[in-house]
Parts: C-alpha cells; structure tokens; sequence
C-alpha cells in the first residue's frame, strides 16, 4: 500500500506566499508523474501542475509564472511553491502520484490540504 501525506496549507493574505509538500511512502519501487490537484467548492477538481519523472513540468495557464512544482525523488516528496496567490486559488490542494509497486503502477491521492486566501 501506498500512503500520500500532503503538508504546508493554511490562510495567507493576497500576494503572499505558501509551499506545499508531499510524501509519498510505503510499498514504491518507483514514482512515475506527481502533480498537484486542487478543488474549490462547488467546482471540479482540476490540474494545477505536474512533474514527470524525468522533470518534464507543465503548469494550469492559471497558476503559470506564480507557482512552482519541484520533486526531490530521493525523497519521495513533491513541492508546490506558490507565490502572488489570489483570492481565487483558495481550495483544497491534492496531491497525486503514479507509484510502480513493483506489481502494478497505480495513481495514489492524497487527503488534501486547505488553502485559504481571503478577498
């Protein structure tokens, strides 16, 4: 089995900053993509950024040019840096990985972490 832990969210005025992060452990041979999901209330969840695990990165042209995904694959953890951030990125934040078990590669979530900006 394969547990995700996310970390780091909270309440942060407009324009200022917060990093999540994201470990990843148990049964993992190796981690394929990890991303970062988020899901406002009343909406679908949606892609906010990934990385491969050769570091190909792609961004939500929403987030683009604020935020930053980076992964330290000795450590199993993904990171968002989020910079500038908006009253409109306020939601809960997921965290996702491919995990190659050794058996089977498999999407894991975990149980998100609340960003709060206020207007």
């Amino acid at each position: 089995q394969v547990q995700l832990v996310e970390s780091g969210g909270g309440l942060v005025q407009p324009g200022g900053s917060l990093r999540l992060s994201c470990k990843a452990s148990g049964s993992i041979n190796s981690i394929k993509s990890m991303s970062w999901h988020r899901q406002a209330p009343g909406n679908q969840r949606e892609l906010v950024a990934s990385i491969s695990s050769t570091s190909d990165i792609t961004y939500a042209a929403s987030v683009k040019g604020r935020f930053t995904i980076s992964r330290d694959n000795a450590k199993n953890e993904v990171y968002l840096q989020m910079n500038s951030l908006k009253p409109e990125d306020t939601a809960v934040y997921y965290c996702n990985a491919y995990v190659d078990s050794g058996l089977l590669i498999a999407p894991y979530w975990g149980q998100g972490t609340q960003v709060t900006v206020p207007s």
